[in-house]
């Protein structure tokens, strides 16, 4: 597809809603409004904005413990999503799955997941079930550069290649696994070779440029709605907040951070756009994106806590 206004205003559009979104969410933890712990996106705006743009509403993806960037890309409400944030009844999961556990069936969205690379085999799962129904749709798995060492990374990749699943394994190459450097407990670090092992594409792309992610996306997932199977993509970022908020970020090295800030997602895709786009459609979108974070924050203040008795209401187990 062509660089189009609308397409290029639409990507924008997406990553300055996560980005506002973040902020707010990072100002209203730390004035206690927040409870619970939030993994923030910040920096890494343009995988969940490339990949998600080439995605229709039934397709499904799989999210990390640092969620929030995708279920928005994927199209996800901000007034639900806060309020779920607040642990309140109108939130998506009534308030009982919080910032960690956050999903919706209705746009595809298979849950965060605190465990990491939780998600990765649910997404395998949901490509089976496409396999199954002899649909077009594809399923995506989102995870960080720590989740390819545990085994079911592994065993995922084994089992899509084998089957020829239509499913895209997305790594956010963010360098750093909590506190761990990945140089540290990976002697390979393109991670992407490992797709050679399982014989399918694995390609490595820059994941703070939108418009390369969003080409490679488009690709991988056209191949796999033409059934002919699964793609690594190995997305190079940065996250400019510590591991989770509150935490200390004195392990990372300011040359190294401040590296990445000049090659911010934002300001990355808005060079581009000042070229092309006339800036002030660039700052009504803006304007518009932070009416809707406002509103989603009066809307999650002023919405009902669950009752007592809803405490068991939708959860499921066996005996």
């Amino acid at each position: 597809m062509s660089l189009t206004e609308e397409k290029l205003l639409a990507l924008y559009r997406t990553m300055v809603k996560i980005r506002k979104f973040e902020e707010r969410v990072a100002s209203l933890y730390a004035s206690g409004e927040i409870p619970g712990f939030v993994h923030l996106y910040i920096g890494q705006e343009a995988i969940a904005t490339g990949v998600c743009y080439n995605l229709r509403r039934d397709d499904f993806i799989t999210s990390t413990h640092r969620g929030h960037g995708h279920l928005i890309a994927k199209g996800g409400d901000v007034k639900r999503m806060m309020a779920e944030l607040y642990g309140k009844r109108t939130g998506y999961c009534r308030g009982k799955g919080g910032s960690l556990h956050i999903a919706t069936m209705e746009i595809g969205v298979l849950g965060a997941n605190g465990i990491v690379g939780g998600g990765i085999p649910i997404a395998v799962g949901a490509g089976y079930s496409i396999k199954l129904r002899g649909t077009d749709q594809v399923a995506v798995a989102f995870f960080g550069d720590a989740a390819t060492n545990e085994g079911v990374f592994h065993e995922s990749l084994n089992m899509a290649a084998a089957w020829n699943l239509p499913v895209i394994f997305v790594c956010e190459y963010n360098k750093y696994g909590v506190s761990a450097k990945i140089t540290r407990v990976t002697k390979v670090p393109d991670l992407e070779k490992r797709a050679i092992g399982y014989g399918i594409p694995g390609i490595r792309v820059d994941g703070n440029d939108v418009l390369e992610v969003e080409k490679a996306a488009g690709e991988a997932i056209a191949r796999a709605r033409r059934g002919e199977g699964p793609t690594f993509i190995v997305a190079d970022t940065f996250r400019y907040r510590p591991h989770f908020e509150g935490d200390k970020y004195d392990y990372v090295d300011k040359e190294e951070l401040e590296y990445w800030r000049t090659r911010d997602p934002l300001s990355l895709l808005r060079g581009v756009l000042e070229t092309r786009i006339d800036r002030e459609k660039l700052r009504t979108i803006e304007n518009e994106v932070e009416v809707e974070i406002l509103e989603a924050v009066e809307f999650a203040r002023k919405s009902p806590e669950p009752a007592p008795e809803e405490a068991l209401e939708g959860v499921f187990s066996e005996k």
